[in-house]
Formats: C-alpha cells, structure tokens, sequence
C-alpha cells in the first residue's frame, strides 16, 4: 500500500507532469465551435506519418481538446497494448507528433501502480492488496473506540514516551482518512478488475449486440469513418464521440466501428455509450447503454485518481495521499518498534496508563504496533 500511495501520488499531476519534462507538439487554439477536420483526411494524415498502417482506435485526446490520438497496430489483430499514437490536430488534421511514452517517468508510475509490470496478474495481485487495505480500515475503526474510551478524541500525550507520542498521531491521522482511504481503496480494487469487466462486456453484452453478425469476416472495404462519426451522433443526440473502435479490434466486432459516446459533465463525460454501425453499409445497427458493472467501473475510476475537479480537487487529492503515506509510514515504524526486543507499543501504554491510574484491560492492551498500523492503514 505503500508503493501505491508513492507512485499514485505523481500520476494525480501527471499531465503537468509530463508538460514539464517533455515536449511535445501543441494543437492550434481556435475559438469555440470550429469545425473539426474531416476524420478520413485526419487518419489518411496519421499513417502516412507513421512506420504502422493498422489503425485501432480513433481517441479524442481527454487532456488536449484541440488534438486527437490515432493508435496504430502492425495489423488489425495484433496487440492493442503495443500500439504506438500519432496525436492529430483536431481542427487541421495536421500531424502534430508520435511521442513513445513507454520511457517517461508518468508511464512507469503508472505501470507500478497498475499491475507492476506483470499485467493482468500483477492487476489481480494489487486488487486483493486492495482488499485487504479495506479490511483494514475496517478493523481499525472496530479497534479505535476501546482503545480511546478513556481519552479526548485528538489526544496527544507530549509528556510520554516518543512511541506513545507516535501512537497518538498515527491514531488521530488515521481515523481522519478513514473516509478517503476507504473511497480510494475501495474504488482501487475495482479498477484492477477492469480487464475482467471488459471481457465480461465483450461476452455478455457485445455479443448480444452483434449475435447476427457473428460469422461476417473483416471487410474488404471500410465505409467512410467520418460518415459511421455522424450518423452514431444523431442516433444519440445530447453525446459526443469519444473514441472509435475499428472493427477487428478487442472493442468492436469484426464488421462494425463501435463509436463510444460520452456527455458533457464532470460525472457524464466518464460513462460512454456503444453505437455499431455497419462497417460496409455505414448504418447504425444498434446502441445501449452501459451495462452496471461497466458503468460502476467508470464511475470508479474518477473517484480513485481525483482527475474530474480541476487543480483544486488535485491538489486535496495529494494532501490526502501525502497524509496517507504518513500513516502508513508510521504504522511501519510502530510494527519494527514492538518486534524489537525490550521495546514494546504495548508496555509503553501500559505504563502510561498505570501513570495515569488507569487499569489496562484486554482491550485496551489490544491497541499494539501490529492492531494500529491496521487501523490506519
């Protein structure tokens, strides 16, 4: 929980992150309501600017509204995770570059955070870590009223011992975080599960979707992607594109574009909507909303990294995350402090409170180094 709070602290500014250590290209700024460019001659200007020729996924670039990414494959089956981007100007269709993130420092926080370089069991690995930190939390909050039933609520004992003293600020800090620890925590370990979540869509919902399509092979010729663009926007009007699933790929089936469709607030521009259209016809063939699992994993996602309230909500997002490591750091030194010999957690309050002419009962004598780091963590 450690690593995670260290690496998930960068990835909360990593787009500043990133402007700072890399350049990179910049979109032209057009006022409000410029038409974008032509998605066809957009994607024509992709591959000709680079080495692969299989485009993926058309993405409207979340943190550049004025760019959109182009992710390209050696072939339409290949790996989706070994893509490279070609970011496009949104409104010119201009190439602006094909950065190759894999060396920054955001992307190997990133990958440490996620799955530890180990993929989907590194992702299943942290989501039971996450677990875990949950029950934690929990039993930390069943295990910190008895052990304050004869203190103020923020006690801190300056007069005691240096563990006693650590003890109380570790408490305090900890039963402050409950709330955000839980959030993030919880929301955490949904988001491990995100590849899971994903085939359970493409085998449950997709396939209801495009059941009667199913022995169809790739076209030959694909419509235009503009026109499949426009025709998924007036099926569903209020939404705007967010990103286009070419078919063939792990999103889509294997004669349809899925355009996925987002709204415009802070909470639903993070849940998207399907819309198949027919990859050789260029009609729209259906469109639903979200299954609940897919849209609790959207909605998880905001909550865990704090990216959906501007600099603000970042900025309390790492205090809150700082403060974490805090807790967990001293619930670390606790833990070595009560293993090493002649130096107990549970000896120290003892006397204290005998000092304090207080008896220490059985529950009481429960609050040690390996109960508190629980409790915070």
């Amino acid at each position: 929980m450690l690593l995670l709070c260290i690496t998930g602290l960068p990835l909360i500014f990593h787009h500043e992150i990133d402007d700072l250590l890399h350049s990179e290209v910049k979109a032209a700024d057009v006022p409000p309501g410029t038409p974008t460019a032509d998605l066809d001659r957009l994607l024509a200007n992709a591959l000709e600017n680079s080495s692969l020729k299989s485009p993926h996924f058309l993405i409207w670039d979340h943190d550049d509204p004025n760019a959109m990414l182009v992710s390209v494959g050696e072939h339409i089956t290949s790996d989706s995770t070994r893509n490279r981007f070609v970011r496009m100007d949104l409104h010119t269709g201009a190439y602006l570059d094909s950065p190759d993130v894999t060396g920054r420092f955001t992307y190997i926080m990133f990958k440490l955070h996620v799955d530890l370089f180990a993929g989907l069991p590194g992702k299943l690995f942290l989501g039971l870590m996450g677990i875990l930190f949950c029950v934690a939390v929990v039993s930390g909050i069943v295990v910190y009223a008895p052990s304050m039933r004869k203190l103020d609520f923020g006690t801190y004992r300056r007069n005691r011992p240096r563990i006693v003293r650590w003890l109380d600020v570790h408490n305090l800090a900890g039963i402050l975080l409950v709330m955000w620890t839980l959030v993030v925590g919880f929301t955490g370990v949904i988001n491990t599960w995100a590849d899971l979540v994903l085939k359970a869509w493409q085998y449950g919902q997709l396939a209801e979707m495009t059941a009667q399509y199913r022995d169809r092979t790739l076209p030959a010729k694909l419509t235009s992607v503009q026109a499949a663009v426009d025709v998924a926007k007036q099926a569903v009007p209020g939404m705007t594109p967010s990103f286009v699933a070419f078919p063939g790929t792990v999103f889509s089936s294997k004669s349809h574009y899925i355009v996925f469709l987002k709204g415009d607030t802070p909470v639903t521009s993070r849940l998207l909507k399907p819309a198949l259209i027919d990859a050789e016809t260029g009609k729209l063939t259906d469109s639903r909303d979200m299954p609940w699992y897919v849209t609790t994993l959207f909605i998880s996602q905001p909550l865990h990294f704090g990216d959906y309230g501007g600099m603000p909500l970042k900025i309390l997002w790492a205090l809150l995350d700082i403060l974490t490591i805090f807790v967990l750091s001293t619930g670390i030194y606790l833990w070595l402090r009560r293993r090493k010999a002649g130096v107990s957690v549970d000896r120290a309050v003892a006397q204290v409170s005998a000092a304090e002419g207080s008896a220490v009962n059985g529950s009481a004598a429960n609050v040690s180094a390996a109960n508190v780091p629980q409790t915070s963590s």
